[in-house]
């Protein structure tokens, strides 16, 4: 009895391997520094707790709506107007359960056999296997070498009459890249004129630095982008898995569809957690994206110090994305050394179709990142 070659093929997520493999090493007694992982480590705060507690308390533990609850629908679409300058009624948000399911509902909902999706490097580790599982055919698109951003004049030549759509994400993970609006505005222009979808992930919008605003390029394409945000990345709420998908209206019935015959509603209690978090105090945010923003500092000059590693400040997320390629190994045999060598866990570029670079996450302690820098350096010597 054999498996389904869907399933044969899929990948497992490498960042989620590695960190099942340091959190065993930790087991047994070593002192790991986990940085592979792309979460927050403070605690989720208080006032969300408390709401999902008086959810259970209140008895809304029952099933919702499988699009999510209304209340959460209409806080979803006053924070896209208010923060986003987007306007959405709320038909055309589904609530899902995490921005991961937000995004493989949409890609099922869009994608034909073979159709094409352009995911340019580096990428998120799931997107081109979350196309796969959906029946498309992703195509990597190599990007500028030293900005790591995506040209209106490489979109365009990639573009073939396959192509369904593209696969936007900024803030981006892993470098950090941030889309400034002329840049977007360049893109959209390609975009609009070819007719072509695209999934705008926008789950770290939050943590910009150095005075720069995240755009959502559905303010020039709205018709064409399908928005895809969540509450993990923003209020530490990784395990909660809320995320949303805001875009056209017939796009957002299919994926309501697709969604009631395979999960059902997200999780009730979360989603009542996810309410308090878009509509309470946002003072806990910043305090988050101020507190990152010194460890982005701080590692980046720590890695620049480092013979044979360069590191470009990243404009966004909580991801420092360092080259190698001064060093004779490649990302794989690299972060290995690190791990098994340094106690140290990394991610490979490899697994963002960028070889040559670490993903490391500065979400994390400045003492776990002061530790981490002594052992890649220390590494590094004895190459």
């Amino acid at each position: 009895m054999n498996i389904s070659k869907k399933a044969e093929y899929t990948a497992p997520s490498e960042t989620l391997s590695i960190s099942a493999k340091c959190k065993e090493l930790k087991k047994q007694g070593l002192d790991v520094v986990n940085l592979s992982v792309g979460e927050p480590d403070v605690d989720t705060p208080q006032h969300i707790k408390e709401a999902a507690i008086s959810a259970i308390n209140k008895g809304f533990t029952k099933y919702t709506d499988a699009s999510g609850i209304l209340e959460l629908k209409e806080a979803i679409a006053n924070k896209l107007w208010e923060d986003n300058g987007l306007k959405y009624e709320t038909q055309q948000i589904v609530v899902s359960s995490g921005a991961k399911h937000s995004i493989y509902n949409s890609l099922l909902a869009l994608c034909n056999e073979q159709d094409e999706v352009l995911i340019p490097t580096p990428y998120w580790v799931s997107y081109s296997e979350m196309v796969k599982l959906a029946g498309g055919r992703p195509v990597v698109l190599p990007t500028n070498e030293d900005t790591l951003k995506l040209t209106p004049q490489d979109l365009e030549r990639a573009i073939s009459d396959k192509t369904k759509g593209i696969i936007l994400n900024s803030p981006q993970n892993p470098a950090g890249i941030v889309y400034c609006e002329d840049e977007l505005l360049a893109l959209a222009s390609v975009i609009k004129e070819k007719g072509l979808w695209v999934i705008s992930d926008e789950v770290y919008e939050r943590f910009v630095y150095d005075g720069r605003k995240h755009i959502s390029i559905a303010l020039f394409i709205p018709d064409q982008t399908i928005v895809i945000n969540g509450t993990s990345k923003t209020y530490s709420m990784t395990g909660w898995r809320i995320g949303y998908t805001a875009g056209d209206v017939n796009v957002i019935k299919a994926v309501s569809r697709i969604q009631s015959q395979t999960t059902s509603n997200p999780c009730s209690i979360s989603q009542y957690a996810a309410l308090s978090a878009i509509t309470g105090p946002q003072g806990c945010v910043e305090e988050m994206r101020l507190e990152f923003d010194k460890r982005r500092r701080f590692i980046v000059e720590r890695l620049n110090s480092i013979s044979k590693i360069a590191c470009q400040m990243p404009e966004g997320a909580f991801y420092a994305f360092f080259s190698i390629k001064a060093l004779s190994l490649n990302s794989e045999e690299f972060s290995n050394l690190l791990l098994e060598k340094a106690n140290v866990a990394v991610v490979p570029g490899k697994a963002f179709g960028a070889e040559g670079f670490i993903r490391l996450s500065y979400a994390t302690s400045l003492s776990n990142l002061e530790k981490a820098g002594d052992r890649i350096e220390a590494a590094i010597k004895i190459l």
